[in-house]
């Protein structure tokens, strides 16, 4: 074998290595589209619990969780075969759920049950349930394991609650219909978006005081369509970026001057987002159209449709 062969074959192996793969929840095809995330297109759909919607891998990423809620249930799947191979108890009509770093807990969000259901990964069962506000929907867990919080849609709060003793120490009220929350990576902020309110709301850790509220105002667009739903902020906590719901939209946020700086243009409904593992790419999920939009975050522009299936609600990627 040739110098020229063996190094072809070393980039082969290495572009391998390297490719995502994007997993989307499909909450009326009761159903996981899986996208390969080189080319770009979708790879197979997979039938799994009725209507699913948020969905994580395991630290190790050997498996899968996925919130079906119409079964009341957590579906386990092994990451490679999307086989199921387990159920967790997640109390009724589980929508959104965190994992802590460690891999050890979940915390499931029941929105018609007012309270946060705590699961034992190793063991599988409820080690609590955890009265928060009414129609709890966002939950996070800070990066350092130190705070886990729930976001309650009717009573506009963003619950602290200590992981060790499983209690809320402290409540942050917010603007109306919280809907997602996320720790920036150093854990230093707790940023909750607010459907009604059209805010961001920033709010330091270590004091639970608001820092800012970011208001989100697009022109052309009608007000009462910008509905701040998922966040997420990038690894070197330079962006934010916010999924503004109908208004079909991103907003690009400078993460340290804490300024909106741009909006991206997304299929119709944009809900969640999630990043490829190298953070070049935003993938987000666009519910109305059925598809999921591929941002270049470099040049913070979208290059991409890819159409998935009816209603993508989640995004997870794996190696």
């Amino acid at each position: 074998m040739n110098l020229r062969t063996i190094l072809l074959l070393l980039v082969f192996i290495f572009s391998s290595a390297q490719a995502d793969t994007i997993v989307v929840t499909l909450e009326k095809d009761n159903a996981l589209a899986v996208v390969d995330g080189d080319s770009l297109t979708l790879e197979k759909t997979v039938k799994i619990g009725r209507r699913p919607r948020d969905l994580k891998f395991s630290p190790d990423f050997k498996k899968l969780y996925v919130a079906v809620s119409d079964d009341d249930t957590i579906q386990v799947l092994d990451a490679e075969t999307y086989q199921v191979v387990g159920t967790l108890p997640s109390g009724e009509d589980p929508e959104t759920f965190a994992i802590d770093p460690e891999g050890r807990r979940m915390y499931v969000s029941n929105e018609d049950d007012n309270q946060v259901t705590v699961i034992d990964l190793a063991t599988g069962k409820v080690v609590k349930a955890v009265p928060v506000g009414v129609e709890p929907e966002g939950i996070a867990v800070s990066p350092d394991g130190r705070w886990v919080v729930s976001t309650s849609e009717t009573t506009n709060m963003a619950h602290w609650i200590d992981p060790e003793t499983l209690e809320i120490v402290h409540n942050t009220l917010v603007d109306p219909r919280p809907r997602a929350a996320a720790f920036t990576p150093d854990a230093e902020q707790l940023w909750v978006t607010s459907e009604i309110g059209s805010t961001l709301t920033i709010i330091d850790t270590g004091s639970k005081a608001i820092v800012k509220k970011l208001h989100f105002k697009i022109p052309g667009v009608t007000q009462a369509l910008v509905q701040p739903v998922g966040v997420v902020i990038d690894r070197e906590r330079r962006y934010g970026y916010v999924a503004l719901g109908p208004a079909n939209r991103v907003a690009v946020i400078d993460a340290r001057k804490l300024e909106v700086v741009d909006y991206l243009l997304t299929g119709k409904r944009v809900w969640h987002l999630a990043f490829s593992r190298d953070g070049k790419k935003l993938f987000t999920t666009n519910g109305a159209s059925h598809d999921v939009t591929v941002i270049d975050t470099e040049r913070r522009k979208p290059v991409k449709s890819i159409p998935v299936g009816q209603w993508p609600w989640g995004v997870a990627v794996r190696p």
